[in-house]
């Protein structure tokens, strides 16, 4: 496949991932969409490594699809994950009045 159509298929999968994901959405489209890249990126990359499986036969291939949308939610997932943390520590420094200024 080539570079565009690694864009597309990482934009999309990170769109159907950022439907999976329940709770409420922090980042915007374009960061949603970046993420979406990385992980159709990383998804293929770890099913080549980890299970000598060759998810990239085409693009219009169902599981290369699964393997991008596979490692778009892991992504997006880790993302909430860390800002959520970071975003509940700045709320409790504001209502203690610890925060640094």
């Amino acid at each position: 496949m080539g570079i565009i159509a690694w864009i597309v298929l990482g934009l999309a999968s990170g769109l159907f991932a950022n439907l999976l994901i329940p709770g409420k959405r922090t980042q915007g489209l374009i960061i949603t969409c970046l993420i979406g890249i990385a992980g159709a990126l990383l998804g293929g990359w770890l099913a080549v490594r980890l299970f000598h499986v060759h998810t990239l036969n085409g693009f219009f291939n169902l599981s290369t699809w699964l393997t991008a949308i596979a490692g778009a939610a892991i992504l997006l997932l880790a993302f909430h994950l860390l800002t959520r943390r970071s975003s509940t520590g700045r709320a409790r420094q504001r209502r203690t009045g610890w925060a640094h200024r």
